[in-house]
């Protein structure tokens, strides 16, 4: 039985899965004083503090302010109400406590429309026991499994508003100056501990135990470990019809399904289909019919190294769900999700990187082998043949460009409106993560060859990472022929990007365009550090750029373009912000030529940054402004803790003892 808040809008709530499409949930609803009132996606903007959240489901906390509005302008502060709950073997107690007036409510209901069903049975109808007196519920699984769910004195049965009529609730009802308290124990596979009697020293134990047992690091801030750990493990997600637990983007990234008459349900596209049979999603949180689950590109890979820092297992199916997005073409897309996704298009190929550095920390051979074959389909998607040329080759043939696949995208009548009058060009600036950096407004879009008409440093040196890293997973597996084929392809990309794209001049790699070099630069400009492909000599050309103070080095860093960049003060999205995944990658490209001292400037400078936004506002945000520091973008962003986890690794000691 798979057990935790693992649907997207489920913040205030619990899954219990105990198979593919089998389960049953419960959620929690309040209802205040003047008749407001909260479910569901509410939450999202209620929550005040993303607490302990342990990898085993032995205690998970999360808190929520009572008087935030569900919109954009909320600023929840307050613990007003506060959700607990731990697993011990086939049963789960569950605690939430109320600081504020008026009627909690706990609600039975099945996720994702799946078959089981509460029922009420009353409180001496459930099995020896459960005790508590204060009324009960028996679930019934698809699958023949029965759960039974005792709960506290003082609930009483009521209606659910807005029911399904498949729901069933248990509501409190709290005076003002009042603390109120509802506390369920549910059980299944026949065991007999459904106690309610001890069910909150239970709770209160594994809280305890959680903190004594918690990853921690001597030397290190007390809420760094925490800020990764904990964050990540509240964003895990379960695939419903697979079973196998992910990490989104965030959980309000869950794109809503596809028109009815598009697809049958879970029938993928190939990623070779005509335009009327590709997939499509539109974005608009909260959809109003929302998708199963949405599987972003590399978000999923950083999400992985992060999983890592407390799960193994979870690390490893994070990014084997990231590989299993692939369509039959090699292609990873920008995004999928079980019934939409972007055949189109990928994103930047960092998945061989993240396996490898996953392999260092929990050797899993199998796991190794299972990503590495959809990576190394992955790897020669890039630069497989389409009419004559390889796919996403640039101006200079051994280089690559962004682009989109126009033939692959959907259909006029299926295309989301935020797509809407879209053409290739926008299409490729999303594949490359940095949706509308100002260095694409440089390059024209070729319809004929569906790219964007320039070699990007950034994709070349995403690719010469992934060839130096694939090739090392394959020697590592023992299929050598692949890896000499695979280093011969590193050595000739690193020899063509030093030929072409280096200037001696702006002592950086720079993107080719038509017209010659580009004279506009990003953070993206100093990726080739990372995959190894500058001397020593043109590295240091390089950091002298990086420590410009009227560039790029600063209190806050590293912003996506220079600070001297006439878009700089836009501070929109890859305009000027502070974004944790480039961040992250420079970051290792400045540990790997050993310009230590910069690499813990910006190591710190970013966890300091992040710890402060999140200390204030409770939040864990998308992208930083860097004149402020203060977090912009989503509220809760799986990838942010990379400002947390490149601090955590300059603490050498601590590291590899940091995973358990």
């Amino acid at each position: 039985m798979l057990v935790g808040a693992l649907e997207a809008n489920r913040w205030a709530g619990l899954v219990f899965a105990a198979g593919p499409d089998d389960g049953i949930g419960v959620r929690l609803a309040f209802t205040d004083p003047e008749g407001r009132r909260r479910d569901r996606d509410d939450w999202y903007w209620m929550v005040s503090r993303v607490g302990p959240h342990a990898p085993d489901g032995s205690y998970a906390r999360v808190e929520f302010d009572l008087d935030a509005e569900p919109s954009p302008s909320s600023a929840p502060s307050a613990g007003t109400l506060v959700l607990e709950w731990s697993r011990r073997g086939d049963a789960v107690a569950l605690r939430a406590t109320v600081k504020a007036p008026g009627r909690l409510e706990v609600i039975g209901d099945a996720p994702w429309g799946w078959e089981g069903r509460w029922v009420e049975v009353g409180g001496g109808d459930v099995g020896a026991g459960t005790g508590g007196g204060g009324g009960a519920w028996r679930g019934s699984l698809k699958g023949g499994v029965e759960i039974t769910a005792a709960f506290s004195r003082g609930t009483e049965s009521c209606p659910v508003a807005r029911s399904s009529g498949s729901e069933v609730a248990r509501c409190l009802d709290v005076e003002k100056g009042v603390e109120g308290r509802v506390v369920m124990v549910a059980a299944w596979g026949g065991v007999g501990t459904a106690r309610l009697d001890g069910a909150e020293r239970w709770i209160d134990e594994a809280r305890a135990e959680w903190r004594r047992r918690r990853p921690s690091v001597a030397g290190a801030p007390s809420d760094l470990v925490e800020s990764i750990t904990d964050n990540l493990m509240w964003m895990v997600l379960l695939q419903p019809e697979t079973g196998r637990l992910y990490t989104p983007a965030g959980r309000r990234w869950i794109f809503p399904k596809p028109p009815a008459h598009s697809r049958p349900a879970d029938t993928p596209g190939d990623g070779t289909a005509s335009a009327a049979d590709a997939d499509a999603a539109t974005p608009s949180p909260p959809p109003p019919n929302p998708d199963d689950w949405t599987i972003f590109g590399w978000d999923t890979f950083f999400n992985a190294l992060l999983l890592a820092t407390v799960s193994g297992d979870l690390a490893w199916s994070t990014l084997l769900a990231g590989i299993e997005s692939q369509y039959p073409n090699g292609n990873v897309p920008n995004w999928r999700s079980r019934h939409g996704g972007t055949p189109d298009r990928s994103q930047p190929p960092i998945g061989s990187f993240g396996a490898l550095t996953l392999h260092r920390l929990h050797r899993d051979p199998t796991a190794l082998a299972t990503a590495y074959r959809g990576l190394l389909d992955w790897c020669d998607w890039w630069v497989a043949d389409k009419g004559g040329r390889p796919r996403r080759e640039g101006l200079t043939p051994g280089l690559l460009a962004w682009g989109s696949d126009t033939d692959l995208v959907p259909a006029p009548d299926r295309v989301p409106p935020w797509e809407h009058g879209v053409g290739g060009h926008q299409r490729a600036a999303w594949e490359s993560g940095q949706d509308d950096l100002p260095l694409w407004e440089e390059a024209e879009w070729d319809p004929d060859r569906q790219i964007l008409a320039m070699s990007a440093v950034d994709l070349c040196s995403y690719r010469a990472l992934d060839l130096e890293c694939l090739s090392r997973i394959a020697r590592i597996l023992g299929d050598d022929a692949t890896a000499r084929r695979l280093e011969r392809a590193y050595r000739r990309l690193v020899t063509t990007m030093n030929r072409v794209l280096w200037s001696e001049r702006a002592g950086l790699y720079l993107d080719e365009l038509p017209s010659g070099r580009s004279t506009r630069v990003a953070a993206s400009n100093f990726l080739p550090l990372i995959a190894g492909v500058p001397s020593p000599r043109r590295a240091r050309r390089m950091i002298d750029t990086l420590r410009d103070p009227a560039r790029f080095r600063g209190d806050h860093m590293l912003p996506t373009i220079p600070r001297d960049d006439p878009a700089f003060a836009d501070q929109q999205y890859w305009r000027g912000s502070i974004w944790p995944p480039m961040n992250y990658l420079v970051l290792q490209g400045l540990r790997r030529y050993g310009f230590d001292d910069l690499a813990g400037d910006l190591a710190w400078k970013g966890a300091h940054m992040f710890l402060a936004d999140r200390r204030r506002t409770g939040m864990c945000r998308e992208n930083f402004d860097a004149q402020t520091g203060e977090g912009c973008g989503q509220r809760f962003q799986s990838w942010a803790p990379l400002f947390a986890l490149g601090a955590l690794e300059e603490l050498a000691e601590g590291t590899s003892g940091m995973a358990g």
